[in-house]
């Protein structure tokens, strides 16, 4: 038996809206106003204690302390910790809110994840993602591979692999441009790695307002890597309208789960093409047609899509093997989006039967649903058992996350807090007492 096991990064306290994402149309929109860092860690820790009520199995991912100072000094700022602070907010406050993102709280970009079913070493592959098109994101990945590497520690069940080398050539942007397609968890399936741009071949189709983020050439470097046979590979392209829109990655603007892909028609370049490839592999590999369930433009459209974050819902298969779509409430203020998904429910021709509404705002407002605060793993009854406990959910793990948020975290923050030496105390409390529970 195999199980999904959602890792939904914890927020952290330093979780602002400094608008660094360039593309994140949510996050630029909301540049520089209040966030609440308490009510975004609790209303993360509630979507994980739902999805652990419906019986899907739920880790927890701690968030990377902030501000990162040591990269401070590598930029040259001398002086003790409170000094370099205010330095830093006085000379190039952009480098101060990007070593203070909590953006760590998005672990959909946190690293690609195979599991042993499908790789030819019967291991669990991991990689970190090096996010090399983002500054205040490229500077996660040695604390992610630390993590990673605590939460799977057993290198009976796990191997893990040095994110890619850094720069443009190979930006690998983790999960949320990968999905693996198969019967049920835990059966040989398909997995579609879908990229923005390549690096080394004349991009025929290209953004021309934001950047694609995601290289061909780190797709294929994690493939390869993982030890996933070519087969069972496939390779598409996003479409440049999509990401101008605002979709910045493949699962702001499509879902998959099991054999089931809920997509918009302008999720995909050459869509009939590459659809006809994806189900043609997914019915040689699992020897099960491919359900797709299109969404048009007239029924919803693009704008519409990226402003509820229809597309960024977690698609979950329930115990009794029926499936749910975890959705932002912000899906019900869109019109076309809440008449499209009501629809979808009365549907008898698709497997998901239920949507719940999920109130996720503060991440919202910074550019990230549901699927976006988890990475998704698959692991057998073995593995699992393998896993840190500590990182796994409870009521009692729960419990005292609550508290320590209720008793650390600010319900108020600026961008100028982040400066503040009484703020700086204040995060560094936070992150010993979480370091105390998770150890």
């Amino acid at each position: 038996m195999s199980f999904e096991v959602n890792f939904d990064a914890l927020v952290g306290p330093t979780h602002n809206y400094s608008g660094l994402a360039y593309g994140n149309i949510a996050s630029k929109d909301n540049q520089l106003t209040t966030s609440n860092p308490q009510a975004a860690a609790l209303q993360g820790l509630e979507k994980m204690r739902f999805l652990d009520s419906l019986g899907i199995k739920q880790g927890i991912i701690p968030p990377q302390r902030r501000p990162l100072l040591d990269v401070l000094r590598s930029l040259g700022y001398r002086g003790q910790d409170d000094e370099i602070l205010l330095k830093a907010w006085k000379l190039d406050p952009h480098i101060l809110l990007s070593i203070s993102s909590a953006a760590s709280m998005w672990a959909a970009n946190s690293a690609t994840v195979t599991p042993s079913c499908d790789s030819n070493t019967g291991l669990v592959h991991i990689t970190p993602a090096n996010l090399s098109s983002k500054f205040h994101r490229a500077i996660e990945a040695p604390a992610t591979g630390r993590i990673l590497k605590t939460i799977f520690s057993d290198s009976r069940y796990f191997v893990h692999h040095e994110p890619l080398p850094s720069g443009t050539y190979f930006s690998d942007e983790g999960a949320a441009n990968h999905t693996c397609f198969n019967r049920k968890h835990g059966t040989s399936g398909v997995h579609l790695f879908v990229y923005g741009r390549t690096s080394f071949q004349q991009n025929l189709y290209s953004p021309k307002l934001f950047p694609a983020r995601q290289t061909l050439e780190a797709s294929q470097a994690i493939a390869r890597l993982h030890q996933i046979d070519p087969k069972q590979i496939l390779f598409l392209q996003q479409n440049p309208l999509a990401i101008d829109a605002g979709a910045f990655h493949n699962d702001v603007i499509a879902v998959g789960n099991n054999i089931a892909l809920l997509y918009h028609e302008k999720a995909f370049c050459n869509e009939e093409n590459s659809l006809e490839k994806l189900g043609k592999a997914i019915l040689e590999t699992c020897n099960f047609p491919m359900q797709s369930i299109r969404v048009t433009e007239k029924q919803v459209p693009l704008k519409d899509a990226i402003e509820s974050y229809l597309f960024n819902s977690q698609l979950v298969t329930l115990p009794d093997f029926s499936m749910a779509l975890i959705t932002p409430m912000e899906c019900q203020g869109v019109p076309s989006v809440y008449a499209f998904l009501n629809e979808l429910t009365q549907n008898p021709g698709n497997s998901i039967g239920k949507i719940h509404y999920f109130n996720l705002h503060q991440s919202m407002r910074n550019g990230g649903g549901p699927a976006c605060l988890r990475l998704r793993i698959v692991l057998t009854e073995a593995e699992l058992q393998a896993v840190n406990p500590h990182y796994l959910f409870t009521e009692e793990l729960y419990d005292k996350l609550v508290a320590c948020i209720k008793k650390h975290y600010r319900t108020s923050l600026v961008a100028k807090d982040l400066a503040d030496p009484v703020f700086f105390k204040e995060a560094q409390a936070a992150y010993d007492a979480l370091d105390k529970i998770f150890s």
